[in-house]
């Protein structure tokens, strides 16, 4: 492999961290690394982790995947809801029952085969900031028959923070509210703000992966500043990380989420694309136990 497209080389860890790896679980989320999902799914096992998450369509054979984790000995972790129809819950509009009925769809494929948690973000758009009982109560729809089904839904920090908390509230009736904490969009949607401190008792799993926080000087966040990098190549503080998993008593697998290519215009994620999908994963694989190491340190 040229030595110019090799992703940097970090310090290992000592002998006393790297001896406690088996005890955190490690997942991934699905990305197009192999032809196949199905390849891919046996790729992640063959490199070392012990589950994955996947998106949901229409036609998804979530059914299949579930089986072919069960043989290998994987966790189907979670299921990624639809999200692009997700301002359409919160307005009356023509397209409102319809994004109702997806969420409910990839809700009912979390149930029947038995994969435990569905991710939803509560909004999209970076412009609107007014939640409404409208949207409240379409959402509540989603975890109503969630707690009918025993399955969690994990609203995740996006933009439009707002929605989030209005959703949140609901966990103060439903069981089966939860929140997913993804750690980039931390940094560029929501400013920085420590948002497992706000739901620290209601964190289920998590979205793990860097950035490079908001690159407008003045602040305006968007879409091209989620760069889903590999932990240890942004700016996220993983110690501090670590430590506010551990306040959370969070002690489910560490789920990542991560992004192989670069966003339109911007070229951070390109050194990714110029190694062997066996090798990024494996690469992958490195920083993962680096910070379930921390974790692991943290929680002594």
């Amino acid at each position: 492999m040229n030595a110019a497209n090799t992703i940097p080389f970090h310090a290992p860890l000592n002998a006393e961290e790297g001896n406690i790896m088996w005890r955190t679980k490690l997942c991934l989320g699905l990305m197009g690394l192999a032809p196949t999902p199905t390849e891919e799914i046996k790729l992640l096992r063959q490199t070392g982790f012990e589950g994955f998450f996947t998106g949901w369509g229409p036609n998804s054979p979530i059914g299949e995947w579930k089986k072919l984790a069960d043989d290998l000995g994987m966790m189907y972790q979670s299921i990624h809801a639809p999200f692009h129809n997700a301002a359409k819950m919160w307005t009356e509009c023509e397209g409102t029952q319809a994004a109702i009925d997806e969420q409910l769809a990839c809700l009912r494929a979390c149930a029947k085969n038995e994969v435990p948690i569905m991710v939803a973000h509560a909004f999209i758009g970076f412009k609107d900031h007014s939640p409404t009982d409208f949207g409240v109560s379409n959402f509540e729809i989603i975890v109503k028959e969630a707690e009918h089904l025993g399955v969690k839904v994990a609203f995740e920090n996006t933009e439009g923070e707002e929605y989030l908390m209005a959703l949140m509230e609901l966990a103060k009736t439903y069981k089966s509210v939860g929140f997913c904490w993804d750690t980039g969009h931390e940094l560029c949607y929501n400013y920085g703000k420590d948002m497992p401190g706000l739901y620290k008792d209601l964190l289920i799993c998590t979205h793990l992966n860097d950035n490079l926080g908001i690159k407008d000087y003045n602040g305006e966040i968007t879409w091209h500043d989620d760069l889903h990098l590999l932990p240890f190549d942004g700016i996220a503080d993983w110690d501090d990380i670590a430590a506010r998993l551990v306040r959370s008593n969070f002690t489910a697998p560490l789920t990542f989420e991560l992004g192989r290519g670069s966003k339109p215009n911007r070229h951070e994620n390109d050194l990714y694309g110029k190694i062997s999908s066996e090798e990024y994963v494996a690469e992958v694989y490195k920083r993962a136990c680096r910070v379930a190491a921390l974790v692991q340190k943290k929680s002594r």
